[in-house]
């Protein structure tokens, strides 16, 4: 994916960009986005978009083994910057420990990653917030437990929605999005025609001469 197409969604909010990805009809409107239980703890950090790099993780219990971490830092430079790192917590409940606080949030920024998405729950908010490291998850925790990598470069799903390796996240105060790849470079032209239609609804019901056939008009036009 190009910067400049990268530059341009973090220009358009998540509501916008999902408004414009609905003009292709590529799939079910109630589908391509994350539930409202990932939330976003750093909204003043404005719109994350990158390429996802996905990993499942748990923190219940000691593991036996775990994945190499070291492998996944490998692993994440294969995928173009920049990068999200998408988390699913294994645990059930999920959010006993974090996977990602101060140290994994500066590592991983020095990788090319530029925040992190969760089913679980995330620490040391004040420090990651100071990176301009974005954390969008469940919740804050104090400890780590028994965190451990399972693997990573898997499907995983958070928040009802399954995110591959490579998948194109767009993300900001309302939540997490994932836009298709096939479309990315016109989805601002889209998000101008979607913007167009709504300053003429709202500059309508705005107006002296408002009227419900013309507001009726307006929004079946």
């Amino acid at each position: 994916m190009e910067a400049s197409i990268l530059e341009a969604l973090r220009g358009l909010s998540t509501p916008t960009v999902s408004n414009a990805i609905e003009l292709f009809d590529l799939r079910p409107r109630n589908e391509g986005f994350m539930s409202p239980e990932i939330r976003c703890l750093f909204p003043d950090l404005g719109v994350m978009a990158g390429h996802a790099v996905t990993a499942r993780f748990a923190a219940r219990q000691a593991p036996a083994t775990a994945a190499s971490r070291y492998a996944s830092w490998k692993h994440i430079l294969e995928v173009p910057a920049p990068r999200v790192v998408v988390m699913q917590d294994m645990d059930d409940p999920a959010g006993v420990g974090a996977y990602f606080g101060e140290v994994m949030g500066t590592i991983h920024r020095r990788l090319g990653c530029i925040g992190a998405v969760t089913n679980g729950c995330v620490r040391d908010l004040d420090e990651v917030r100071a990176l301009g490291f974005h954390f969008f998850a469940s919740g804050a925790c104090v400890s780590h437990a028994y965190v451990h990598l399972l693997d990573f470069g898997t499907p995983v799903t958070v928040g009802g929605a399954i995110v591959h390796t490579g998948d194109l996240i767009h993300a900001d105060k309302h939540g997490v999005l994932l836009v298709p790849k096939e479309i990315a470079t016109d989805i601002p032209k889209a998000a101008a025609r979607v913007a167009e239609r709504e300053q003429r609804i709202l500059k309508h019901c705005q107006s002296p001469e408002f009227s419900l056939e013309e507001l009726k008009r307006l929004l079946e036009s």
